[in-house]
């Protein structure tokens, strides 16, 4: 065994360890199943992110437990900014604390794009621990701030530097997937993406089991929930990461043959292009503005999902005819009941169609399959308000459930959309760069469904009839996506890189292949027989058994919704 250790530690050279790429590559017989579970590890993790309202509530009574302890009137966004800021002694607005959510998507975005070239260097398991470093370290933050009761450290732990976590996390499996899956790269990054979409499935749930558990006479148990997550997820995430491993450059499964471009209108290529020369092309922008148009219509529902429902159907959803602001608080509280099963059934579809979507891309294209977002979309969101208005319960949350699968599917399929056009050596930076879009969305969306209802409402609109318009100008902005996605054509043969290019590049990111020494790292990874058989139902369980206790929480609550 020592000859063996001297032998690998003379092969690799002393600057390696264990987060070293070079000791990520796989050995022969190794088998590429256990690659998207450790994805899947981190992604339900990060997928949190979603799921953190539920701690607005409880976090708007951190100081009186029982009741909201409100800080006075101040005059001025900036007097109130400030007051939220410094004070100690009074509660929180749940407006200040939507920050966070924000934050996440706008760091998620920034990060994924800064560091994405990073990450094809250094490779998925460095990333991945960095990324459980931030995530699980910024809600340890997070945890501090709420004791000591200052909303700066949540915005600063969980917002900025777990919304760092969340990028290098959520882009860290990409370029890894695909590389495994050349002959399914839906279907691959719609297994690992799908996770991020359950994450809020299986970590909402759990928070609020464990605010019940630790709350006290003189706590909401928030901060104590911080640090309980923190260290489930830092655990899962690690074994994420460390489960990862990158196949060696000259890898490819037995028995595929690489689709050959015949035509110079084939839309995938076997060719690459640099990160640097990517953003520069019009496929890049057009991509971004697939991606941005229909997460911006997708968003802004999933946010406003539980009172649109309430404001359309009002005392329908219980038997009752009467509007919204007629009913009375049992009445409300009711319908905030059967709403709750309306949001998480729009989750299990939103879940659900990363994975369906994205599969289903590899046999229609992905071109096609952004073209059956777009047109099926269009006509969704235009019959919305006829359904509403004809009072077609079933048909309304049908609608919208395929609304919301299309909108996970479209983040589940651009990964494979990318690698079709600029080829797989630096997908996971150009989608990195590309999730500035889901940034930009995050904002856009929430913004234009939100500001809209109230300017109805404040017009004189019935509540009722307050989204009608909304529903319209969603239609229009998938208009402008399959238009988008109308002009898209294959890369012109001048972006890719040379063979000497990519050479270059394959050194830097310390590709091997499968002879070189380097792959003897991956002989610790790789396990022969039984033994990886065991490996595999075990990685799959425990990822396995949260998402499906998640979704069978989730169920339980939808099925208030028909009952």
């Amino acid at each position: 065994m020592a000859e063996v250790g001297t032998a690998l530690g003379s092969a690799a050279g002393p600057s390696l360890g264990w987060l070293a790429k070079e000791r990520t590559i796989a050995g022969p017989g190794f088998n590429r199943w256990l690659v998207p579970p450790a994805a899947l590890a981190i992604h339900l993790c990060i997928g949190m992110a979603y799921g953190f309202s539920v701690f607005w509530l409880p976090l708007s009574r951190a100081i009186g437990v029982k009741e909201s302890i409100s800080c006075g009137k101040v005059s001025g966004f900036w007097d109130e900014l400030f007051q939220q800021l410094m004070a100690s002694n009074c509660d929180w607005k749940i407006s200040s604390l939507g920050w966070m959510y924000t934050l996440f998507f706008v760091f998620l975005g920034s990060a994924a794009a800064i560091w994405g070239g990073w990450l094809e260097r250094a490779g998925p398991r460095k990333a991945g621990v960095v990324a459980a470093l931030c995530w699980c370290g910024g809600l340890v933050i997070s945890a501090v701030g709420v004791a000591v009761h200052q909303i700066w450290l949540l915005w600063i732990g969980s917002g900025v530097i777990g919304g760092i976590g969340l990028g290098l996390g959520y882009i860290s499996p990409v370029s890894t997937l695909i590389k495994w899956f050349p002959d399914r790269r839906g279907m691959a990054t719609g297994m690992a993406i799908m996770g991020f979409g359950g994450g809020a499935m299986i970590g909402a749930p759990l928070a609020d089991r464990l605010m019940r558990y630790f709350a006290t006479s003189t706590s909401v148990g928030v901060w104590e929930t911080f640090l309980a997550l923190a260290a489930i997820y830092f655990v899962f995430m690690m074994g994420g990461a460390f489960g990862y491993r990158v196949p060696a450059s000259n890898w490819k499964p037995a028995g595929w043959t690489p689709p050959t471009r015949n035509t110079a209108s084939s839309m995938i290529t076997n060719e690459h292009v640099h990160l640097n020369r990517a953003w520069r092309t019009p496929q890049f922008w057009l991509i971004w503005g697939v991606l941005c148009l229909n997460v911006s219509a997708g968003i802004g529902i999933i946010g406003m999902a539980s009172p649109l429902l309430q404001e359309v159907f009002a005392g329908h959803l219980i038997g009752v005819d009467v509007s919204f602001n007629d009913l009375n608080a049992d009445q409300r509280k009711q319908i905030a009941t059967i709403a709750a099963g309306f949001t998480g059934l729009l989750s299990l579809f939103n879940i659900g169609g990363r994975f369906f979507w994205a599969s289903l891309s590899d046999h229609l294209g992905r071109k096609a399959t952004y073209f059956a977002f777009f047109v099926l979309g269009m006509g969704l969101y235009a019959a919305v308000p006829t359904l509403a208005h004809a009072g077609h319960l079933a048909l309304f949350v049908l609608a919208f459930c395929i609304i919301l699968s299309m909108y996970g599917g479209g983040f589940a399929t651009v990964p494979a959309y990318l690698a079709d056009m600029f080829g797989t050596q630096m997908v996971g930076a150009i989608h990195g760069r590309l999730l500035t879009a889901w940034s930009t969305a995050g904002v856009l969306g929430p913004l234009l469904v939100n500001y809209l209802r109230e300017y109805q409402i404040d017009s004189g609109v019935p509540r009722a009839l307050a989204y009608d318009n909304t529903m319209y100008i969603l239609a229009g902005l998938l208009l402008l996506g399959f238009v988008c996605n109308l002009l898209i054509r294959p890369v012109a043969g001048r972006w890719y890189m040379s063979a000497e290019q990519l050479d270059y590049e394959r050194k830097l990111a310390h590709e091997r292949s499968g002879e070189a020494a380097g792959s003897l790292w991956a002989t610790a990874g790789a396990t022969a027989g039984g033994a990886q058989g065991l490996t595999l139902l075990a990685a799959w369980a425990a990822v396995g058994l949260p998402l499906a206790w998640g979704v069978w929480v989730t169920l339980q609550k939808a099925v208030v919704l028909f009952s």
